[in-house]
């Protein structure tokens, strides 16, 4: 039996978009199959997930697209925005900050 993402992984999936998209431009499906791979396959967003999430962040101007003709197929290739970095490095700041809180939890360790 496969498990699924957890629910807490709420806001996960736009934190790693934004991520995939600072290193380089992507299109949705390539998305879907990068966080697959680099996370060993401990997370899965499909493009269910992942399509609404891009939508949100080009709506919110974190990213912007471009279609394009590739190999006879059209697809929307995303660009991260400067408004998308700041996003991104403030994602990235909640997250450690919660890991940290619950790394220290989970190994009986207070202040």
């Amino acid at each position: 039996m496969r498990m699924t993402n957890p629910n807490f992984l709420n806001g996960v999936p736009e934190m790693l978009v934004l991520k995939l998209l600072s290193r380089r431009e992507m299109y949705g499906y390539e998305i879907v199959k990068a966080i697959q791979a680099e996370t060993g396959e401990t997370l899965t967003f499909g493009e269910g997930c992942i399509y609404p999430c891009l939508h949100y962040l080009e709506k919110e101007k974190l990213v912007t697209s471009e279609r394009r003709e590739v190999a006879g197929r059209s697809r929307n290739y995303y660009v991260l925005t400067v408004r998308g970095t700041k996003r991104l490095e403030e994602l990235t700041a909640d997250w450690s900050r919660v890991h940290s809180g619950i790394s220290l939890l989970l190994k009986g360790q207070h202040a």
